[in-house]
């Protein structure tokens, strides 16, 4: 028989291994059925479920709340078929039914062949972040003073209670025109323009 030595493979793949499980940020694996098949460590922390409870498990059925699962399968099965995806936001459940925001990128996971085995996904906790968002959009609403904000492209996408108060636009009536060709008298727009 013909042998190979492996012993620099197998090394590296410890470390592949160690690194995953000891990164910061939580990482899981499924296989091609959706089954659990990875969990490091900080995965664990922020779900608080330990690995045993996991591995083996379908991560859409039993971890996801069930008005996202066909949108989370969405996108593992897009992976499965070497479409990843990236900052995909989902809510998930904790082991003490805490909810959390998490931002997840999808990454296909193959063998040496270069075959489908898999799904990695490597997360981010955002509920702090949307717990800003929120809060600094109630404090723009609420704020007494005008307060309205263009996108890059002149496009209102702020407009607070106060300009409604004082102009009469609804935000409904104003999200998504232009500032400056709708809602500023000619004698002004080039100026307001600039």
């Amino acid at each position: 028989g013909i042998g190979q030595d492996i012993t620099g493979r197998i090394a590296q793949e410890r470390e592949y291994s160690k690194l995953i499980d000891t990164a910061n940020a939580p990482i899981f694996g499924v296989d091609t059925q959706g089954k659990v098949n990875v969990w490091n460590q900080c995965a664990m922390r922020l779900v608080g479920y330990s690995t045993e409870e996991v591995m083996g498990h379908s991560l859409v059925q039993e971890f996801i709340t069930p008005n996202h699962r066909s949108r989370v399968q969405g996108v593992l099965d897009q992976a499965l078929s070497g479409d990843e995806t990236a900052n995909f936001e989902f809510p998930l459940m904790t082991k003490a039914g805490v909810r959390l925001e998490v931002l997840l990128n999808a990454t296909t996971r193959r063998d040496e062949q270069g075959n489908v085995i898999g799904v990695v996904g490597i997360g981010q906790d955002i509920t702090g972040r949307i717990a800003q968002e929120r809060e600094y959009s109630k404090l723009i609403d609420t704020a007494n003073a005008p307060i309205f904000g263009v996108d890059t492209h002149g496009k209102v996408n702020v407009w607070n209670q106060c300009a409604m108060k004082l102009v009469g636009y609804s935000p409904e009536e104003v999200m998504g025109h232009s500032l400056v060709e709708e809602f500023i008298t000619e004698d002004y727009q080039a100026s307001v323009q600039a």
